[in-house]
């Protein structure tokens, strides 16, 4: 708790060393999160320290870019399951990294994946590029009801593509597939905030998760984020680039002119509705 209010971090990256490149890791906020990695107790105490009841440990699969292999998913997965109430696996498939996306999805949900997770400028993808084995692995997260989460925003990471980093293709994912909880991580920032806007705006099915954006600047990047505050998730991004401690972040979020009602919504009451 920080405040009185509990805290749901959808957005924390806690990965081994050895699955990480080193120009990835350069841009990283220290290496603390590569000595948690060796022990979930050691990052549960840190949780404990920042406040923080449940988080979302972030992974993905990104040879290229970031090094991330496709074990990094049964990593995770044994990772979190030390701590199921507090630790949420996150899952990802890379159909050029699979040879069944439809059976590798179903693989990473059954270890206990629950959300997964497609970063497009580090994957190199459309997430509408469906023939490319997308459309089986968003047709298996709809059947079982598991939350997507979409990289929505440029990255500065060596080897991004940012041609990639228009939220706009998810438009055709939240209407072919309108029972699918589609999560925007990042809101779009810096250059498409407002796609990213538009989108949970019109698809009932579309949630924003503001990670990797100054709380402080919050208000003036998404000007009606209490109007958004039903469907608005909180995470930090942490150990990403300029995010230096997550409690830090909750802080100076409780610092907004923001009814207590929308601050709580945002801080852990969606989050666990969306997750229970």
């Amino acid at each position: 708790m920080i405040r009185g209010f509990a805290v749901t971090d959808l957005h924390l990256h806690v990965h081994p060393a050895s699955m990480q490149r080193a120009a990835a890791h350069a841009l990283m906020e220290g290496t603390e999160h590569h000595v948690l990695a060796d022990s979930p107790a050691a990052l549960l105490r840190a949780l404990d320290v920042w406040g923080i009841e449940r988080a979302g440990i972030v992974n993905y699969v990104a040879p290229d870019v970031m090094g991330y292999p496709p074990e990094i998913n049964d990593w995770c997965a044994r990772y979190c399951g030390a701590a199921p109430d507090r630790l949420i696996p996150f899952g990802s498939v890379h159909p050029r990294f699979s040879k069944s996306a439809r059976e590798e999805t179903e693989r990473v949900l059954d270890l206990g994946a629950r959300i997964l997770k497609i970063h497009p400028p580090h994957q190199h993808l459309r997430v509408n590029d469906y023939d490319s084995g997308l459309g089986d692995m968003y047709a298996v997260a709809q059947e079982r009801g598991v939350p997507v989460m979409v990289h929505t925003g440029t990255s500065v990471f060596p080897g991004a593509r940012n041609v990639f980093a228009d939220p706009m293709p998810c438009d055709d994912v939240a209407v072919d597939f309108p029972d699918l909880k589609l999560i925007l991580a990042h809101v779009g920032r810096p250059l498409h905030v407002e796609t990213a806007v538009f989108l949970a705006r019109r698809h009932a099915n579309v949630w924003l998760e503001i990670s990797g954006i100054p709380p402080r600047r919050l208000m003036e990047w998404i000007p009606r984020l209490a109007d958004l505050a039903p469907k608005t998730l909180w995470g930090t991004d942490w150990p990403g680039p300029g995010v230096r401690d997550p409690k830090a972040n909750v802080e100076a979020f409780l610092d907004l002119p923001l009814d207590e009602g929308v601050k709580r919504a945002i801080l852990d009451g969606n989050s666990r509705r969306l997750l229970p």
